[in-house]
């Protein structure tokens, strides 16, 4: 069964930097496209970037500062990873990985980013 579990959150500056990464486990996701999305409070939850199995990226040009989105594709697991570089207290949110393959979509638990003083 197939999991996401994202990590690298954490309290920051504003100005600063974060690397939040995402495996994803227990069935073969090499070959799919991970997405990250975001949900600040009280709003929606919103795309900000997404990359296929070749590793080409495409990213959000709403998203405040810098980005910066890589993945690594092993024999059993598929690590993406996004780069965040002079964040903003908008970019506080929730920040969650995605992907489906031919039976169901998968969500990881999540990962709180906050930009503050």
């Amino acid at each position: 069964q197939g999991q996401l579990v994202e990590s690298g959150g954490g309290l920051v500056q504003p100005g600063g930097s974060l690397r939040l990464s995402c495996v994803a486990s227990g069935r073969n996701f090499s070959g799919g496209i991970m997405v990250w999305y975001r949900q600040a409070p009280g709003k929606r939850r919103e795309l900000i970037a997404a990359i296929d199995s070749a590793g080409t990226a495409s990213l959000e040009s709403s998203v405040e500062g810098g980005l910066n989105l890589s993945r690594v594709n092993a024999k059993d697991t598929v690590t993406m990873f996004l780069d965040m570089t002079n964040l903003k207290p908008d970019d506080t949110a929730v920040y969650y990985c995605h992907t489906k393959d031919l039976v169901r979509e998968y969500w990881g638990q999540g990962t709180q980013v906050t930009v503050a003083s």
